[in-house]
């Protein structure tokens, strides 16, 4: 799963799936995640394919990846591949290394996951019909402001390579990604207003706050659903009670949003 020299992630169409959705799916596995990133991996991910399909999200591809510190991790970005299948899905999930480390200063390298969507990843959805795909960063803490080249040239194996900021990583990928990041509001740093302020200032409702881990799939699920022109009260009545509130508190201002202009944003930053 490391990326060195790795040119692409391919999402494409197949006969059993003509019509491929791409969705990828980034965990902090630091250590502020406490055990979260562990019961997420052993527990909750794996349900994430069936769960879309039972909420009319017909071909979903789906591909997991690990997200740490880039100054201080040994493996701050790990990357599966794009699978339509939960068996093969659970492969690359199970593989994730739950290094558990991070720099202790409140801020990852949840940015790595936006330039390899950007710079590394073909998606069918899009080249063939102009559909965006989704990304999602599961995570408890900010961003670091800049990816420096150096440490690009020792993640990515780039021979040549510039500083690059989060804003400008955020604006490449939202070319073909919907972007979000899902705030786990019960780890280390709960209700942290730095944190959650700098999420809120940079992706407006697209960051999702959600105060129960138990319930990310079903978060995922649902956020593609809404996007895709579905109704969220419809969604939550499919779940029990206590995932039905959860989920429906946390995607409060998506549904709020008018879906159709979401899906025709034009690439760009959403600010309060």
């Amino acid at each position: 799963m490391l990326p060195t020299g790795v040119k692409f992630r391919e999402s494409r169409d197949s006969e059993a799936h003509p019509e491929s959705l791409s969705i990828a799916v980034f965990l902090d596995v630091t250590g502020s995640m406490g055990r979260i990133p562990e019961i997420l991996v052993r527990e909750k991910l794996g349900s994430l394919m069936d769960t879309m399909i039972s909420h009319g999200i017909a071909h979903p591809q789906v591909l997991f990846g690990g997200i740490g510190d880039h100054h201080c991790d040994s493996f701050p970005l790990q990357v599966g591949q794009f699978e339509s299948g939960t068996r093969e899905l659970d492969k690359w999930l199970t593989a994730l290394y739950l290094e558990g480390g991070g720099g202790g200063q409140i801020m990852e390298s949840y940015s790595l996951a936006w330039l390899f969507c950007a710079r590394h990843t073909s998606l069918d959805c899009y080249k063939k019909r102009g559909e965006k795909g989704f990304l999602f960063t599961i995570g408890d803490e900010a961003n670091w402001n800049t990816l420096e080249a150096d440490k690009l040239k020792r993640i990515m194996g780039y021979n040549q390579a510039a500083d690059v900021s989060d804003v400008q990583l955020l604006e490449e990928v939202q070319a073909s990604y919907h972007v979000f990041h899902i705030h786990v509001n019960e780890a280390y740093y709960r209700d942290n207003p730095k944190i959650i302020g700098y999420w809120k200032k940079l992706l407006g409702e697209r960051c999702i706050v959600l105060d129960d881990y138990n319930a990310i799939a079903e978060t995922i699920a649902s956020t593609v659903g809404i996007l895709n022109g579905l109704d969220l009260d419809d969604i939550l009545n499919s779940f029990d009670r206590k995932t039905a509130e959860t989920v429906g508190n946390a995607l409060i201002h998506v549904k709020n949003a008018d879906s159709s202009l979401l899906n025709r944003v034009s690439p760009g930053i959403y600010r309060l």
